[in-house]
């Protein structure tokens, strides 16, 4: 990892977090003329690029697996509220927004973020490495997650829609949070060593070679800083989330095309800080971030939601779509067949991202 310099309150990684901020509070609930729609914009952009800057420095600090869950389950829990908040704003069309919202989170995931990852670790040099153990575990617990949480709705028959009833929901967001604890005990336990940075030959690099990890403070600091990016991040999309409704419904669009949207705002952070990690040679902690995004959006969004549509009106729609179902099961074929070897190039890289692309297509144009 380079050195991380450090920080002063002048540093725009500490003022535009603020800024961003504060300028959510100024605009929260109103309508906003265009000009200042740019400039929540432009903040909302500076607070990503800041959540990924204190990201680094808390994951650096505590180092892995540990600091790839800080942003991942930073960011799910922001992404929560960002879905219930809309939910609760407008029902009759957000039924579908939590499964629109998490398909797509998967989808960029272990397509974007995955296949971005491989491509530059390949570009550096040739062949990326990683382990095989380890993210296949995470690939496995994902695809199971997807599959109770979003597979399974389309085919039960208690409800006529693509919905659980009330114990079906409760069962499903049990047995996602159960997965995705036993996954986190399992990173952090005794098979640490799976999800561990490995060179050229496969061995374990346990540190970084280049950067004296920061102080407690400074860790601290950015941890503070962190979670008021996140803030600011899900705030300013949220305010600014009427100008994207209405520019899906200007351009034709279906409203499912929103989820989209909000998946990438909310999972930029996560996009950049893999990209950073597979240019310094570092594609397992690329693919810590990647499935553990993705299982983290499935194993903690899901219970949150099942919990949130106690007070929510009207049906909670889970289940996949025909088109969506048969991008899940090939997404979850071709993962098996990059993470099995190990060892991954850029024709690995390019099929996944790729099949993003073709996702985002169908998703505007279904």
């Amino acid at each position: 990892m380079p050195a991380l310099r450090r920080f002063r309150l002048s540093d725009w990684t500490v003022v535009v977090p603020v800024l961003a901020v504060l300028m959510l509070i100024a605009t929260w609930g109103r309508e906003l003329p265009g000009p200042i729609v740019v400039v929540v914009a432009a903040l909302l952009g500076g607070a990503v690029l800041a959540a990924v800057h204190h990201a680094e420095v808390v994951a650096h600090r505590v180092g892995e697996p540990y600091g790839s869950l800080v942003l991942a389950v930073a960011v799910t829990v922001i992404e929560v509220a960002l879905i219930v908040t809309l939910m609760i704003s407008g029902p009759e069309k957000t039924q579908s927004l939590a499964r629109d919202t998490v398909f797509a989170a998967v989808m960029i995931t272990c397509n974007g973020i995955l296949g971005l990852s491989l491509l530059l670790g390949a570009l550096r040099r040739r062949v990326a490495v990683f382990n095989p153990e380890g993210t296949g575990g995470a690939l496995a617990t994902v695809i199971t997650l997807a599959t109770l949480s979003l597979v399974i709705p389309t085919f039960t028959t208690a409800r006529p829609g693509p919905e659980f009833s009330p114990a079906q929901l409760v069962f499903a967001a049990v047995a996602s949070l159960a997965l995705y604890g036993l996954f986190v005990l399992v990173q952090t336990g005794r098979h640490r060593d799976y999800f561990l940075p490995v060179d050229s030959r496969g061995k374990v690099i346990e540190t970084e070679e280049h950067a004296k990890p920061p102080t407690n403070r400074a860790a601290l600091v950015s941890l503070g800083l962190l979670l008021v990016a996140l803030v600011a991040v899900v705030g300013d999309a949220k305010t600014v989330s009427p100008t994207i409704e209405a520019g899906v419904a200007a351009a034709n669009l279906p409203h499912a095309f929103v989820g989209v949207i909000i998946a990438l705002l909310v999972l930029l952070p996560e996009t950049l800080a893999a990209g950073r990690a597979a240019r310094r040679d570092r594609v397992q902690i690329s693919l810590n971030l990647a499935l553990g995004s993705a299982m983290a959006s499935i194993g903690l969004t899901i219970p949150a939601i099942a919990i949130a549509s106690i007070w929510l009106d009207g049906p909670l729609l889970l289940g996949l779509g025909g088109t969506q179902l048969a991008l899940l099961a090939l997404t979850a074929v071709t993962a098996v067949l990059t993470v099995v070897p190990g060892r991954a190039n850029v024709l690995q890289g390019g099929v996944h991202l790729v099949l993003l692309a073709a996702f985002v297509f169908l998703a505007a144009s279904p």
